[in-house]
Formats: C-alpha cells, sequence, structure tokens
C-alpha cells in the first residue's frame, strides 16, 4: 500500500454575502482549499484540518502552488497513516484572511476595485470557522469525525466542539489552547513594528514594495520562537550558517506573505475564550501539547484538562517529547502518532 498522496492541487469555494458576527456582510468570501481521500456516501467519514497563524493549507502531499514541498503534517495524513486517507476523506482549509489564497488584505473588495488593505473587515475565530462550515456544507459534508491542526488551527478546532457539536465526533487541538491571552498588547505591539517601517505606508503598500523587510525580521523573530534553532542544529553544525539559513527561510516566507495579514488574524483571536462553552462539547478530545513550547507551556495543561472535566467532556493530555517547541508536531511526528492513531482509529472505523 502506498503511504504517498502524491500530488495535490488548490481548490477554491465561494461564498457569496458572508455575514460576519459583527453584521458586516462580505459580498465574496474566497476560501482555498486541499483535500485528501474519498467522501464517503451519505458524507459522513470528513476531518477537518486548521492551520497555524502563518502557515498554509498545504498540510499533505505535494502541491505545485507551494513548490511541490511535502505539507507540514505529511508524516501524519495519507493512505495508512495516523489520519488514514484509505478511510477518511480530508479536507484543508486557508483561512479567511490569511495569505495563501483565500479573500485577504490583498484581495480587492468589489465595493471599491482597490486591495482591502487596512479596512478588511474585522474578522474573529467564530468567523473563520463559519467559513469553514460552509465550505463544507459546499463539498455535501454531513458530519465531521475530527478537527485537527497545530496553534492558531488548534485555536479553531476548539471554536468548532462549542459551535457545531452535534457535527463533530472528535477534536485535536496541538500546541494552542482554548482562549487567547494578551491579545490586545501583542497586537498593539504587532501595529507598531509595523509602523515603524517606511514600507508599511498605513496598511496600503500594494503598490510600494510590500512592507517585506518588516516582515521578514518578524518571521526571523517567530521561527526563532518556535524553536527551529533546535530544528537546524543537526544539519548546520554552526550558528552563522543556522543564522543564514533562517534568514533565507524568513525571505522566501515573506515573497509569499501579506503583512496585513498578520493584522487581521491576530485582531480576530480578541475576545477568543472557548473555556465558558465547554459545557456545550460533546466531542471527545485529544489535547497535545510540546515539552518545551513556549507560546503553549505545558504548564497550562492541568487548567485546561480539569475545566474540560469539570464540564463532563472526554478528554485525554498528551505531551510531545521535544526540543523543538512549538514547530514540534510536523517534525515529531512519530513520538505522537501513535496517539493520534489510537483515538482517531474507532471513530475512522464507524464513519463509512
Amino acid at each position: 500500500m502506498s503511504t504517498d498522496l502524491g500530488t495535490v492541487a488548490d481548490r477554491s469555494f465561494f461564498i457569496s454575502n458572508f455575514r460576519l458576527q459583527n453584521g458586516d456582510v462580505m459580498p465574496t468570501a474566497k476560501i482555498v482549499y486541499e483535500t485528501y481521500g474519498r467522501l464517503a456516501t451519505g458524507g459522513r467519514n470528513a476531518v477537518l484540518i486548521t492551520h497555524g497563524y502563518t502557515s498554509s493549507h498545504h498540510a499533505a502531499g505535494r502541491n505545485p502552488a507551494n513548490r511541490n514541498l511535502p505539507g507540514w503534517w505529511d508524516a501524519l495524513i495519507g493512505p495508512g497513516k495516523a489520519i488514514d486517507t484509505d478511510k477518511l476523506f480530508v479536507v484543508s482549509s486557508n483561512m479567511l484572511g490569511s495569505s495563501f489564497g483565500s479573500t485577504n488584505g490583498a484581495s480587492i473588495d468589489p465595493r471599491t476595485g482597490r486591495p482591502y488593505g487596512p479596512d478588511f473587515p474585522a474578522i474573529t475565530v467564530r468567523d473563520i470557522v463559519a467559513a469553514e462550515k460552509a465550505l463544507l456544507d459546499g463539498l455535501r459534508v454531513e458530519h465531521l469525525v475530527a478537527v485537527a491542526g497545530p496553534s492558531y488551527g488548534g485555536y479553531q478546532a476548539f471554536q468548532w466542539a462549542v459551535a457545531y457539536p452535534g457535527l463533530v465526533d472528535a477534536i485535536v487541538p496541538v500546541v494552542t489552547a482554548p482562549k487567547a491571552q494578551n491579545v490586545q498588547s501583542s497586537l498593539a505591539e504587532l501595529q507598531a513594528r509595523l509602523a515603524a517601517d517606511p514600507e508599511w505606508n498605513g496598511g496600503r503598500y500594494y503598490n510600494t514594495g510590500g512592507a517585506k523587510t518588516v516582515l521578514t525580521e518578524l518571521r526571523i523573530e517567530m521561527l526563532k520562537r518556535n524553536g527551529i534553532e533546535a530544528a537546524l542544529a543537526p544539519r548546520y553544525l554552526d550558528r552563522e550558517s543556522r543564522e543564514a539559513e533562517i534568514r533565507r527561510q524568513a525571505v522566501d516566507w515573506a515573497k509569499s506573505w501579506d503583512a496585513n495579514s498578520l493584522v487581521i488574524l491576530r485582531r480576530g483571536t480578541i475576545g477568543y475564550d472557548t473555556v465558558k462553552d465547554f459545557s456545550k462539547i460533546s466531542a471527545k478530545v485529544l489535547y497535545v501539547l510540546c515539552r518545551t513550547d513556549r507560546l503553549f507551556p505545558p504548564s497550562i495543561a492541568p487548567g485546561v484538562m480539569q475545566a474540560l472535566a469539570a464540564a463532563g467532556v472526554d478528554a485525554r493530555y498528551f505531551e510531545i517529547d521535544s526540543d523543538l517547541g512549538h514547530s514540534a508536531s510536523g517534525p515529531e511526528h512519530a513520538k505522537w502518532s501513535p496517539v493520534l492513531r489510537e483515538f482517531l482509529g474507532p471513530l475512522a472505523a464507524t464513519a463509512n
């Protein structure tokens, strides 16, 4: 049996008159996505994969639009893998507001004929999940075996569990939390950093270079916080070569990222708190953190698990023993895929 999904392609879904949580209506919202496996008759064998803050929907296989590189959870998704595409239909959706094809700040506002820029609507995590729900409805998915994703993708997994409890059997939130902390201060700091770059121009930079200088520096800082130095150490033995590789990766990322997306998605977590709605959750939960993650350290796990237990939620916790921090879930797949396989196996067996 092959474990290679082979070539996968971007697909697009359009939502007309998409109403947001704040009452605003987007005339058109485009969602880009990938799929792996086949939807069973009845539409009940689907898994939704959600991605992190600055990553893409390219979770598995090789997509020419993403330089044919393997997806960030490629070792977890595919025939015979923990998320088994021989049994499951997997949808990996690009977030509304992200920079990899879905409607974002660089998209043309049909009401003005110009890029949205800083005038992009104030979407929330709830809106991002509602757009995913519309996408799944369009694909004739009737029920989800699971929603799984790391970091910001984990925010979405928790939101799915409280917003659509009857539609989801399980969630797998990874290196994440069920509520956001210190968003206002971190957003203000981000906006100040962007504003200090002469290329920023108040977020209206689409004819003036795209604010790539500040983007590159922010990306370098983010990669280091997320554990890239430990990941590169086996291949780049000296510090100078590691620094050069980190900068190369940051420059490459900045070429395809729209700076306004940093603000749009960070702002989208204001008020994000699913803990107060834990009593609505009927899904089983596999909560996964990493021993060395500085963004979502394991010290938060007891509080989360206690709150889930108090709400009567069937939840399990697993900690990835890795030095790779926030970025561990993909490269360290072997350390937690057996747990994921055991968790999803019984659910997948009854989904077809």
